[in-house]
């Protein structure tokens, strides 16, 4: 007997919008994208989560937040 699970993770962007600030390594503009995440177990979605995440227009580096 053998068990298969297939998961897949499909990520599509939802928005953009610039955002305040300046990269902290080449000092280009900060663009937010609001990204849609679905997770899939054998083509059946079971999760839906919305996420923003920071990007450098300029370098392309992904930004975290720090508080």
């Amino acid at each position: 007997m053998c068990l298969v699970f297939v998961c897949d993770e499909d990520e599509r962007i939802v928005g953009q919008q610039q955002a305040p600030g300046c990269c902290p390594y080449c000092d280009g503009l900060i663009k937010a994208m609001d990204v849609e995440s679905q997770w899939r177990l054998c083509f059946l979605p079971l999760c839906y989560k919305t996420k923003r995440k920071y990007y450098c227009s300029l370098c392309s580096r992904r930004l975290t937040l720090r508080y």
